[in-house]
């Protein structure tokens, strides 16, 4: 006669809390830019009580804080505008930048020719082509526009033909043994190596677009960020000037990130070999 014993259950682990999981993330290393900014805003409070800063010299974070809220439609209506001609001067930076770098890159003579001419115009102070632009295309989202563009054109074309440049003469040599036309080994070798100098341009550029952006509403604009600060400065809201500040760097600061996503999935193998050699 056999008995047969009772099956123990099986045991199952407990999933951590939701809040234990925030928890640890708050402990991680990425965490670790979330509390520098708090700390820097805490910071930059005490200092304003601890002084007694009067609020037209520095205002502290709760004052910014106060007036975000107060001119929130405002902040909105003009940070959407701001990022709309940011953008659009952006991606016709993207698009020519792209172009003429991979011209410049690919032929040594043309690199020679123009490079001294662009670095001559990125010379400029892009500030200096504001009131030529208005004189062209009056005031508005145009010269905006038009700036953004100019101001991250350069860094676009100068890392992509470093990019194209910089290719591997065995790689080159091999494919041209092989009988690659030069289009071959620009599609197959040039233009994936150059990928890494592109994704870090755009990094770069779409920072400088948001500078050339402002600096034309500051002065040829009725609308976007740099006309609202300087309507608010005209007025001594000097909170509503900081808090204009603070938009535009949240602005940055996710489109910053947002290519450095597009950079990690698009150019996962350079991660890895530089992790590799480490």
């Amino acid at each position: 006669m056999t008995t047969s014993t009772p099956s123990t259950p099986a045991t199952t682990t407990p999933r951590p809390s939701r809040l234990r999981h925030w928890l640890g993330w708050f402990r991680r290393e990425e965490a670790m830019s979330f509390w520098i900014i708090i700390g820097f805003f805490v910071i930059w409070e005490a200092v304003c009580h601890l002084f007694s800063l009067p609020v037209y010299f520095l205002p502290p974070p709760s004052a910014i804080a106060q007036a975000a809220v107060e001119f929130q439609r405002a902040l909105m209506i003009n940070s959407i505008q701001t990022l709309w001609t940011t953008m659009a001067g952006f991606g016709f930076a993207v698009v020519f930048g792209l172009i003429l770098g991979v011209a410049v890159g690919g032929s040594r003579r043309l690199y020679r020719g123009l490079y001294p001419l662009m670095v001559g115009f990125n010379s400029i102070p892009k500030v200096a082509l504001v009131p030529i632009l208005v004189l062209w295309f009056g005031i508005g989202s145009v010269p905006a526009i038009i700036t953004a563009f100019l101001i991250s054109f350069f860094p676009i074309v100068v890392n992509v033909a470093t990019g194209l440049a910089t290719t591997e003469p065995e790689m080159d040599d091999i494919l041209r043994a092989l009988g690659a036309s030069k289009l071959d080994r620009l599609l197959k070798v040039g233009l994936p190596g150059a990928m890494p100098h592109f994704f870090g341009s755009l990094k770069v550029a779409i920072t400088l677009a948001f500078v050339g952006s402002v600096v034309s509403e500051t002065v040829a604009a009725n609308s976007g960020l740099g006309h609202m600060m300087l309507m608010a400065q005209a007025n001594f809201e000097v909170p509503l000037v900081f808090a204009g500040l603070l938009a535009l760097a949240i602005e940055g600061v996710l489109m910053y990130a947002l290519f450095v996503v597009i950079e990690k999935r698009m150019t996962g193998w350079a991660f890895r070999a530089q992790s590799a050699q480490q």
